[in-house]
């Protein structure tokens, strides 16, 4: 059954006369309008509160664009991004070039072989450059607020075409409710206010499918006039808009499965190699044209680095780019750690779990419309179209590469609000939609994710900026916390209430995810009265008892639970209560995690003149580790990671890394880390760069503070030049020098 019907998008009799509006062509007029005036009239860099995510290095492109109508990092890039943010650009990716040559090297993603740029007084960007190229014109006209207004633009558009897919089918009002709750409930308005490539590639992807498939819904009328004829141009332009996209995050490439099938399986080869073909060219041309800028295929590849806290290259120190900032290269695709059949299996289920309904990144909380599109689509399946269930396909395996591939990171990384990664895969979910005989769905949709999101998207700067208070209050409560993924939840962003050392050996880290949970006083923990305070617990291995001490100058009744344990007591006001607890923690790298919750029923306002708080009961933790006996204890651990990164790759040891670094080092696995460190493609680059000697200056800097005397010196330089690096650091590492040194420490 054919989903076309014989007339236009409805359309609204105007209040000036008989003339008659089109509601999407409205809609998207007044956001054009009133976003417009808004996005020129703000202050972005008061009302942003300073740099978040990866905003750093896509404002310092388009500026480059703009202004200097380049692709490269100069010391005038510097001084034009502090005169903006009064601040550097905190954050910011950075890369050296290459003198390109031809011929491929064997890693992926691919990268071209040649000399390392000669040139000492640039850099280049360490993202992808579409987003700030198609910017740079509004940022010339309206400086960093063009940005904003661009990203206007692309709502307008979106809404439009938006309007005009689901009114092919449906009556006005319900399409342009739809449409309206779909962008506007979900998290996508809040990368609107993120001054970075999200919500363009949001838009590119919505464009794509709109472009592919609008002829598949549209009226006679529409698919045999103008450049809808035969669908040849749409398609080419769909191609490019996801080519494009693609190029700016390879993780849409799955995304190009629906119309190449459709395609063929009408037997239209021509027009589906057509679509491939075009798809290729402006994937390729984008890593091409970057090679031609920067020396290098891959932007996030070769010599990359992270620069933060106010120390970045061309700056008043003369610092040079290895003297700052850390090795952030992405050469290849690779597990941190390596699980086995077993634990992969358990944590790729997890993650599921967490990927549908977590707390922090789930697709339930934060694309809640797309979970209505889904659920109405199953329910009217019979009205489905072919290609209907190809996106939804296409959809679900692009969320299991994502969960496969990037196990410890598949929201984005850095703490973002909501599923980063998957947001500009949510669009294709829209085209799936049956047709809207009611108003029901919609009203479904704008219920559904206001319960989650309206507390968000009311402070959108706030939200962007501060991730981890989106989700203290609310139905967010409810949901699982990730904790395969501790490292990356938005609490990290808040360095103050995460990593917390509540305990040295063994190591015991806290996370306080809400504010009704203080930070420890000692040993002792204050839970807020009346609340509920969340905790993760972080531990080097998994934690057989614990036992929980509860003290409060009030009665009270506390509920205290952990990892599928739980305990309810009455706790006398001034007597010491306790209540042992045996927990199920979640492995993932190379430690454990558990969620620990408390819950407090009444309180007592703090009798000291300078404590406002209304607390409830004082905890103290006693956890018993299960830790295998370690030749290290954990400083001489912590120590012998951060000299091995110091002597290898030739920087100190970031704390994501320290965390599990120092897991190895304990549990024995001493030479496994070095065997991975040695297999990296970071030290292959410091390899490629240096010469057997420097390398072993190195190796003894790191491990030893000195210099190679003679007598060590020839039998390690030796091993080093026939390529047996493990073996010469393993040779330090257990020499009686290494362990006075640690000792001595």
């Amino acid at each position: 059954m054919s989903d076309a019907v014989n007339a236009a998008p409805k359309t609204s009799r105007s209040l000036f006369g008989n003339c008659r509006l089109d509601p999407g062509g409205l809609a998207a007029v007044l956001i054009l309008i009133l976003g417009g005036w808004a996005s020129l009239s703000l202050d972005l860099v008061q009302a942003g509160g300073g740099i978040k995510g990866d905003e750093a290095t896509y404002i310092a492109m388009a500026f480059s664009v703009a202004y200097d109508r380049d692709l490269t990092y100069e010391r005038r890039d510097l001084e034009r991004f502090k005169r903006t943010y009064d601040d550097g650009p905190d954050g910011i990716y950075l890369k050296r070039g290459r003198e390109l040559h031809l011929g491929l090297s064997a890693w992926w993603p691919p990268e071209l072989d040649g000399e390392l740029d000669r040139r000492t007084d640039r850099l280049f960007f360490g993202k992808a450059f579409i987003y700030p190229v198609m910017v740079a014109p509004l940022v010339w006209m309206a400086g960093l607020n063009g940005m904003l207004l661009f990203h206007v633009m692309l709502l307008a558009g979106v809404v439009f075409a938006g309007y005009r897919f689901a009114a092919a089918r449906s009556p006005a009002a319900p399409a342009l409710a739809f449409v309206l709750g779909f962008l506007g409930v979900s998290i996508v308005p809040l990368y609107m206010v993120w001054l970075s490539s999200d919500f363009f590639n949001f838009a590119l992807v919505f464009f794509a499918y709109f472009a592919w498939f609008y002829k598949e819904v549209a009226s006679p009328s529409t698919k045999t006039s103008g450049w809808w004829r035969r669908g040849a141009w749409s398609d080419v332009l769909a191609a490019v808009f996801l080519g494009l996209a693609t190029f700016s995050k390879p993780s849409h490439a799955l995304l190009i499965i629906p119309p190449l099938l459709w395609h063929w399986h009408h037997r239209r080869w021509a027009d589906g190699a057509r679509v491939a073909v075009v798809f290729g060219l402006v994937v390729a041309g984008g890593f091409g044209v970057n090679a031609l800028v920067s020396g290098e295929l891959n932007y996030q590849g070769g010599e990359r680095r992270i620069y933060q806290d106010d120390e970045f290259p061309f700056d008043a120190s003369g610092a040079e780019f290895a003297d700052l900032g850390v090795s952030v290269s992405t050469n290849e695709l690779s597990f941190e750690e390596t699980p086995t059949a077993t634990g992969f299996a358990r944590l790729l289920t997890r993650n599921i779990g967490y990927f549908l309904v977590g707390r922090h990144f789930g697709f339930v909380p934060f694309f809640f419309p797309g979970v209505v599109v889904v659920v109405w689509a199953l329910w009217c399946r019979l009205e489905l179209r072919a290609w209907q269930f190809l996106i939804l396909a296409s959809a679900a395996a692009t969320a299991v590469v994502l969960l496969v591939f990037l196990p410890y990171s598949w929201s984005g990384g850095g703490g973002p609000a909501g599923n980063r990664y998957y947001m500009s895969v949510y669009p294709v979910l829209f085209f799936i939609m049956p047709p809207l005989r009611s108003i029901g769905p919609a009203c479904a949709a704008w219920l559904g994710g206001a319960v989650f999101t309206v507390q968000i998207l009311a402070t959108p700067f706030v939200s962007a900026r501060q991730p981890y208070l989106n989700v203290q209050q609310g139905a967010f409560r409810w949901l699982p916390v990730e904790l395969t993924m501790v490292n990356d939840l938005p609490i990290m962003v808040n360095q103050v209430r995460s990593r917390v050392v509540y305990q040295e050996d063994p190591t015991v880290l806290l996370y306080f995810l809400n504010d009704d949970a203080y930070l420890p006083e000692g040993s002792r923990i204050w839970i807020g009265g009346g609340s509920h305070g969340d905790i993760i617990m972080r531990t080097d291995g998994p934690i057989t008892s614990l036992r929980v001490t509860l003290s409060a100058p009030v009665d009270n009744e506390v509920t205290v639970r952990i990892g599928g344990s739980e305990a309810t007591v009455d706790v006398q006001a001034g007597v010491p209560t306790q209540v042992t607890l045996t927990p199920r923690g979640v492995f993932s790298r190379e430690s454990w995690a558990y969620l620990l919750s408390v819950t407090t029923r009444d309180g007592f306002r703090s009798p000291s003149l300078t404590d406002s708080r209304y607390l409830g009961v004082a905890l103290r933790l006693t956890p018993t580790v299960d830790v295998p006996p370690s030749t290290y204890t954990r400083r001489q651990a912590e120590e012998v990671a951060g000299r091995l990164y110091r002597a290898i790759l030739q920087r100190e040891i970031d704390p994501n890394a320290r965390v599990a670094a120092t897991a190895r080092v304990r549990r024995g696995r001493l030479e496994s880390l070095v065997s991975s460190m040695i297999d990296s493609r970071e030290f292959s680059d410091l390899r490629e760069q240096s010469q057997p000697a420097e390398l072993l200056e190195a190796f003894y800097a790191g491990l030893l503070d000195r210099v190679p005397d003679a007598a060590g010196a020839d039998d390690s330089l030796r091993e080093i030049t026939r390529g047996g690096y493990r073996d010469a650091i393993m040779d330090l590492l257990l020499s009686e020098e290494f362990e006075a040194t640690l000792l001595s420490q």
